[in-house]
């Protein structure tokens, strides 16, 4: 009884002497929250107190540097130590070399054989790129337009801005989520500008004093000038392509059609003028070859208009001529010419001649100036 005792003793002895010896190290500074970019570089200090023997530091959970007084033990390359010791004091400094985004996390400096730990968190950012539809912008002076700005490839997303280096009337800018991609943000600028200057959208991450931005030239122009100028900026080369050679075809087409209406007009005119020509020829022919006829008598066919003195009377070689009296000449509208006898018909004349009995026909010829008259035979 007296021995059992006397060891439960002895082991309380020892325990006591384990924790007295443990409790003079300590972690006197842990190590701090930390923020940096993809790519950089991230320190943590441990500071603790003279007597320790094993110190660690752990990422997420896992061991990845051990320190003693007299060695470092280094588990990967992008994880060393820089050891300092000041008054007694030991400071053990890890550095994370080319952090990544799966860094991000817990960082834990503990010692061994000692419940004392020191905690920090280490926050990884991504910085990615900024986007501008085009440097330099020709806008309608004192109309309203908008100017985006994407931040793509950001963690976390950024803070996006506007620096207004023209003079506007109004102005306003806000940032949405682009759809589909939780690492892009759009900002859009609305403005009514009333000169030319320059705008700049500026990316700002939280926790740290980096930023990007992006510049665009903002050139203001008149209503007549701006117009055109901002649509052939607008549009592609191949539409600029299309639209030329439209009007090209379109200048042949016109031209083609005002030669065919030409030719037409010509060929019309011609017709116009041949089917004339041919009306009045055909008009000339009939009046010239139109004889009139008399009502009460019949043509002598024996009559030749070419001679130049009318036959001389001769007696009827069957009935001795009687002597009439001579019927008076009626005057004759038609003047004396040297042309050809006109081809017009002439007016018929009354019949001044009395009629004889028709068993004694008889034959008169009668001449009034120059005019040339035919023979007519009564029967």
């Amino acid at each position: 009884m007296d021995g059992s005792c006397k060891g439960v003793l002895a082991a309380l002895v020892v325990v006591a002497g384990l924790a007295a010896f443990g409790s003079g190290y300590q972690i006197i500074e842990g190590p701090k929250n930390a923020t940096v970019r993809a790519g950089q570089e991230a320190r943590f200090n441990c500071t603790v107190s003279q007597g320790w023997s094993l110190l660690m530091w752990a990422l997420n959970g896992t061991v990845v540097l051990s320190i003693t007084p007299t060695q470092v033990i280094i588990t990967s390359n992008r994880f060393t130590s820089e050891n300092y010791t000041e008054g007694g004091d030991f400071t053990s400094e890890m550095i994370i070399h080319d952090v990544q985004l799966s860094d991000a996390g817990r960082i834990k400096c503990s010692l061994q054989n000692s419940g004392r730990e020191g905690f920090a968190f280490l926050s990884v950012q991504v910085v990615g790129e900024l986007l501008v539809p085009t440097d330099s912008l020709v806008v309608i002076e004192d109309e309203p337009c908008n100017v985006t700005c994407r931040a793509r490839g950001w963690i976390p997303l950024p803070e996006l801005s506007w620096e207004i280096g023209v003079p506007v009337s109004d102005s306003s800018f806000h940032s949405v989520p682009v759809p589909d991609d939780s690492t892009s943000v759009l900002s859009i600028l609305a403005l009514t500008p009333r000169g030319s200057g320059n705008l700049t959208c500026v990316a700002k991450m939280k926790g740290l004093q980096d930023r990007d931005s992006r510049t665009i030239n903002l050139t203001v122009a008149p209503p007549h000038v701006g117009s055109a100028d901002q649509l052939g900026a607008s549009l592609p080369t191949w539409a600029i392509v299309l639209l030329a050679v439209s009007f090209s075809l379109l200048f042949i087409l016109i031209i083609v059609l005002i030669v065919i209406f030409c030719c037409c007009c010509v060929s019309r005119k011609e017709k116009t003028e041949s089917s004339s020509l041919r009306k009045s020829a055909d008009v000339e022919t009939n009046q010239e070859t139109f004889e009139p006829k008399l009502k009460n008598g019949n043509e002598n066919y024996g009559y030749s208009a070419e001679s130049a003195s009318p036959p001389a009377k001769s007696p009827s070689p069957s009935l001795p001529a009687q002597p009439q009296p001579q019927p008076q000449p009626q005057p004759s509208s038609r003047q004396p010419s040297s042309r050809q006898p006109s081809s017009r018909l002439p007016k018929q004349e009354p019949d001044l001649h009395q009629q004889a009995p028709t068993s004694r026909p008889h034959v008169s010829f009668y001449t009034v100036g120059p005019r040339i008259t035919r023979n007519v035979t009564l029967v």
